[in-house]
């Protein structure tokens, strides 16, 4: 039922820092958990981050812990993954999802189309 759209990949060099937005459409989005999936053609999709309805509550995967900050503005509709500390590893396409607070992608209802995050060696 959500639209998300998202923006802000591109090509960094490792160690570098990028941040990565997620807009939503309707009036509801304050209502939903959210999170973030990453993928490539080596890898299946998996889970990076997710962040409670309110913005009070997040979980990391722990290749990205200490390094990837998952933030929210529900006034602005907005989900935001800071990335620090980059590594080429991290490469992929960047999925922003919500309907759920999880590590799995099937309790999640609504996706993006994703962006594109590459790190160069």
């Amino acid at each position: 039922q959500v639209h998300l759209v998202e923006s802000g990949g591109k090509l960094v060099q490792a160690g570098g820092s990028l941040s990565l937005s997620c807009v939503a459409s309707g009036r509801t989005f304050g209502n939903y958990a959210a999170g973030w999936f990453r993928q490539s053609p080596v890898k299946e999709r998996e889970f990076v981050a997710t962040i409670s309805s309110g913005g009070g509550i997040t979980y990391y995967a722990n290749p990205v812990k200490g390094r990837y900050t998952i933030s929210r503005d529900n006034a602005k509709n907005t989900v935001y993954l800071q990335m620090n500390s980059l590594k080429p590893e991290d490469t992929g396409v960047y999925y922003c999802a919500l309907g759920g607070y999880s590590d799995r992608s099937d309790e999640y209802t609504s996706w993006g189309q994703g962006t594109q995050v590459t790190v160069s060696s």
